[in-house]
């Protein structure tokens, strides 16, 4: 691949991009492990904002058609990972200006050697967000989904006992997503993929305890119970404790 800078070249540049290690997944389509493989390298540094790769280079870099080239120009747009300009190319734009809640992008920043810090920076989301959609959905969500919480943490509890933990990381987003989705406040419920692929995250990137600390499960079931209730106080407190054994946990693997 050719990047380039808008008004200079950056031999430099060209050498670390060229020998980027791209990982591909078969379950994977081309165009969007292309997308993957370029913002990554944005991520990393091997791509400097302002500087600008051409459809051709993409072409050459990947082994792929102009059209899939294309595709994966369309969605790296969308997520104002770059601008397309006509006889210029793909121009890398700040990170800063991309669409951080987005899930493909945050996936991204999960695959790149900042992963760390975008998951304290999610976390913090989660700090803000989960306590006041649980106390929310304590008061909001209909008897149905209120009375499927406690069942919901008992099976997780049951899962994580027995060692299931692909299971319970299951139920676990599940969890979080039902309390999003039915908290009645709209941006909470729009959040719940975001939160859904934090929670993946972690797991995939290691950052998950061997098993479910008893602490944290004593908290999901509390917090079960608050929303059972119809105990905001309860369910937000609980949830407080979830998010908080996250963060904590977090700061002791930095």
């Amino acid at each position: 691949m050719q990047p380039r800078e808008t008004g200079s070249q950056d031999d430099s540049l060209q050498k670390d991009v060229a020998a980027a290690t791209v990982v591909f997944n078969a379950k994977e389509p081309m165009n969007r492990a292309i997308s993957r493989a370029l913002a990554v390298d944005i991520l990393d540094g091997r791509w400097k904002p302002g500087s600008a790769v051409t459809l051709e280079g993409i072409q050459d870099r990947f082994g792929v058609s102009r059209t899939v080239a294309r595709e994966s120009a369309k969605t790296l747009e969308s997520m104002h990972v770059v601008e397309v300009r006509r006889r210029v190319g793909l121009i890398a734009q700040k990170v800063s200006e991309w669409s951080s809640l987005d899930s493909q992008v945050i996936k991204w920043k999960l695959s790149s050697r900042r992963r760390k810090a975008q998951l304290l920076s999610l976390t913090q989301l989660r700090q803000a967000v989960e306590p006041v959609a649980a106390g929310l959905a304590a008061k909001n969500a209909k008897l149905d989904v209120r009375a499927m919480m406690p069942l919901l943490a008992d099976e997780m509890k049951q899962a994580a006992d027995k060692g299931d933990l692909a299971h319970f990381h299951e139920l676990d987003i599940r969890f979080h997503s039902l309390l999003l989705k039915n908290s009645g406040n709209e941006l909470f419920a729009a959040l719940s993929d975001t939160i859904s692929t934090i929670l993946k995250g972690r797991v995939e990137l290691g950052m998950y305890p061997s098993a479910p600390r008893p602490e944290a499960m004593a908290a999901h079931i509390a917090a079960a119970h608050g929303v059972w209730k119809g105990d905001p106080e309860e369910a937000r407190a609980s949830m407080r404790l979830i998010v908080e054994e996250v963060a904590d946990a977090l700061a002791d693997a930095a």
